[in-house]
């Protein structure tokens, strides 16, 4: 039990910021943050997405994915499919430029999966996932 909170904190948080870096490390050139990264990917994974989803899937606040939005939206990354759709429920869809950058975002998620996937057997990730998944319903049960 001694140090369990400890350790278990800051794996987490150390995951978190690590994920962080590389997606920043990586659109840098860009002029992309994270949050940004993750809007694209999930655009990119799906055909259109509302903000509200946007929000589920990136785990992010309202505020956050709103200002992703408006930076995506001003450099040409996405488009809002609707105007008459309220903002927050219209569908969001990526442009060509953002399909291209969608791509890279994609390959690149696929390349840091594959090099992980060096170090865990197939049964160590599924019960990684597992646990994890265990772990988030848990926490998700207690916040609230």
């Amino acid at each position: 039990m001694n140090g369990r909170f400890e350790r278990f904190t800051v794996l987490i948080a150390k995951i978190s910021r690590n994920i962080r870096k590389i997606k920043n490390k990586e659109m840098a050139e860009y002029d992309l943050k994270s949050p940004h990264v993750s809007c694209l990917y999930y655009l990119y994974t799906s055909e259109a997405l509302t903000a509200t989803d946007l929000c589920e899937r990136c785990e992010e606040d309202k505020a956050t994915i709103s200002r992703s939005i408006d930076h995506l939206e001003k450099n040409g990354y996405i488009a809002c499919q609707s105007r008459k759709a309220k903002r927050y429920k219209a569908p969001l869809v990526l442009t060509e430029k953002g399909k291209e950058l969608g791509k890279q975002i994609a390959d690149k998620v696929d390349g840091v999966l594959f090099e992980m996937d060096d170090d865990l057997t197939e049964n160590e990730r599924e019960n990684l996932y597992r646990c994890l998944s265990i772990i988030s319903d848990s926490l998700d049960s207690l916040a609230t």
